[in-house]
C-alpha cells in the first residue's frame, strides 16, 4: 500500500454510465429527458461518470470532444478500455487498437478532463502465465495514461501483483459485488498514490451469475452498507491517495444515483467531501 503526506484527498463520487431511460422512470431526468441531454443533466448533480460505450465500441475524437463541451470545466471521464483489447482480444491487432483508443480518447487529455482509463478483465482472466504476459504488454502499450485495472478472478489478489502496479503507479479497482467463489474480493488496496477507484456492483448473489444484465446489478444498498464504506474511505483510502474515483454500477430502477448521493452525504458528514 502506497503511502502519501498528509494532504486533503478530493473525492468525485458518480455513477458507471449515465444514459439510462429507466432513470427517467426512477425520477433521476425529467419526464421527457432526451438521451442527448442527460450528460448535461447528469453533470448538474455529479461531477465525474464512467463511459461505458467506450468498452462496446471504439471512441472517435469528435464524439469525445462533443461531450466534453457537454460538461463543467471540472468534470471528469473514466474511460473504460474498448473490449476488444480485454474481452475479445486478436493477437494481431490489439495493438493497433490500442493506438486507435489513445487518439480516441485525445480530447479528454486535451481538455483535463480524463481521470484514467478504466480496464475491466472478465472473470476468465486467470493469474496465469498468458494472462500475466499479456496483461504486462498491455500495460506498457498503455503507459502514460493514467490506468485503473478491475479484476474479477480472485487469483489476482496477490502482493505480487499490488507490488507490480504500485511500481508502475497502476491504480488497483476495488469492487463492491457479492461474496461469491472465484470472484475478487473487496479490499481497500491502495496502489497508487495518485488516485484509488471504487466500484460498486450491488451484491445481488442469485443474479450475479444470471447473465442478465437486469438481474446481475440490479441491487439498492443498505444505509448501513454505505456508512461501511465511508468509514472505510474518510478513515484508511483518503490517507493514501490524492484523489479518488468511486462509482455505483448497479444502475438498474435508478438505484445508482440514489445510492451514490446518500454515499455523498454521509462523506460530507464525516467531512471527507
Amino acid at each position: 500500500m502506497t503511502k502519501k503526506q498528509d494532504t486533503a484527498c478530493e473525492l468525485l463520487v458518480g455513477t458507471s454510465g449515465y444514459s439510462y431511460g429507466e432513470w427517467i422512470d426512477a425520477g433521476f431526468y425529467p419526464e421527457g429527458t432526451h438521451s442527448s441531454s442527460m450528460l448535461p443533466y447528469y453533470a448538474k448533480t455529479f461531477n465525474v461518470t464512467e463511459l461505458n460505450y467506450t468498452w462496446y465500441q471504439m471512441p472517435k475524437a469528435p464524439a469525445i470532444e462533443r461531450m466534453c463541451k457537454k460538461v463543467p470545466k471540472n468534470f471528469k471521464f473514466a474511460a473504460k478500455l474498448t473490449r476488444t483489447m480485454t474481452h475479445e482480444i486478436k493477437p494481431d491487432a490489439w495493438q493497433k487498437e490500442a493506438l486507435l483508443y489513445r487518439q480516441g480518447i485525445a480530447p479528454l487529455i486535451a481538455a483535463d478532463k480524463l481521470l484514467c482509463v478504466l480496464i475491466q478483465l472478465p472473470p476468465y482472466f486467470t493469474r496465469s502465465l498468458k494472462w500475466r504476459n499479456y496483461l504486462g504488454a498491455l500495460l506498457d502499450e498503455l503507459a502514460g495514461l493514467p490506468l485503473a485495472v478491475e479484476f474479477r478472478h480472485d487469483s489476482w489478489a496477490n502482493d505480487k501483483v499490488f507490488g507490480e502496479l504500485s511500481k508502475r503507479k497502476i491504480t488497483l479497482v476495488s469492487v463492491d459485488e457479492p461474496d461469491l467463489p472465484t470472484l475478487f474480493p473487496t479490499l481497500d488496496v491502495v496502489t497508487n498514490p495518485e488516485l484509488f477507484y471504487i466500484r460498486f456492483h450491488g451484491r445481488n448473489r442469485h443474479g450475479w451469475r444470471s447473465g442478465n444484465m437486469q438481474k446481475q446489478f440490479d441491487y439498492d444498498y443498505a444505509d448501513w452498507e454505505l456508512k461501511e464504506w465511508a468509514d472505510t474511505i474518510s478513515t484508511s483510502m483518503t490517507r493514501h491517495a490524492e484523489k479518488g474515483g468511486i462509482f455505483f454500477n448497479n444502475h438498474v430502477k435508478g438505484q445508482a444515483p440514489k445510492n451514490a448521493l446518500r454515499l455523498i452525504a454521509l462523506l460530507l458528514k464525516s467531512g471527507h467531501l
